[in-house]
């Protein structure tokens, strides 16, 4: 399949002619208006610094749908201990930031360059892109980010630098989009992790069409708030 160079021109060509790895595009910019659209279309960027802006569409899809979020009996007992204090939308710069530099077993880089935190934290400000914190003692210990449209939220990245923060602030994350009605998790593409809290691959077809439907309704812009939930 062609990979599209595109113009300045606000514009992306179908995702379903992405190549088999996923990439459908390359360059554009990483404007609030190109970035809002490629989601709404199923396309969200994904390169490092020595690359141009490289624009994907993966088949299958990880999906998560908030009712079908898997919880194991331990990790239910870590959350009702209470572990960590929780917020959302107080700290998106520090989450972001640690997203792209904190140490991954299974990582040599970061693919959040510098113009792509400062991309988010534009689409933050705007009250589309929202991070959710874990604090232990006033110390931001864990934490994740990631973008919402009408009923659907997509996400980035997360951390943790003290156990189970970035599980407890998914699950915590979870169960409050869906008291909101925000029932569909784009998770991108497949890991472990994600699959073991209930996230499943998707054809990219059955993918599109649920976001099609979801971008059609009134998005919840930020700042966000946690309300109360019951383990």
């Amino acid at each position: 399949m062609p990979i599209f160079l595109l113009t300045q021109e606000l514009i992306f060509p179908p995702a379903e002619t992405a190549d088999h790895d996923g990439l459908l595009a390359v360059g554009g910019d990483l404007s609030p208006k190109r970035l809002l659209l490629a989601y709404k279309s199923g396309i969200f960027p994904w390169y490092d610094e020595d690359c141009p802006i490289l624009w994907h569409s993966p088949d299958p899809r990880m999906v998560l749908e908030a009712e079908n979020l898997r919880v194991n009996r331990s990790l239910r007992k870590f959350l009702r201990k209470n572990p960590y204090q929780l917020s959302m939308d107080t700290a998106f710069e520090e989450v972001i930031t640690h997203c792209a530099y904190v140490q991954r077993p299974d990582q040599s880089g970061t693919w959040l360059t510098p113009e792509m935190i400062d991309a988010y934290i534009t689409l933050h400000k705007q009250g589309y892109a929202h991070s959710i914190e874990a604090w232990k003692e006033d110390q931001l210990v864990g934490g994740l980010y990631g973008l919402s449209i009408g009923k659907i939220f997509f996400g980035e990245s997360m951390f943790a630098l003290a156990p189970n923060a970035s599980k407890v602030a998914f699950v915590s994350l979870i169960q409050q989009l869906k008291e909101w009605d925000i029932q569909l998790v784009d998770c991108q593409v497949h890991t472990d992790y994600l699959e073991h809290f209930g996230a499943e691959l998707w054809p990219r077809k059955r993918y599109l069409q649920a976001l099609r439907q979801a971008v059609r309704s009134p998005t919840k812009r930020g700042p966000w708030q946690f309300e109360p939930i019951n383990y």
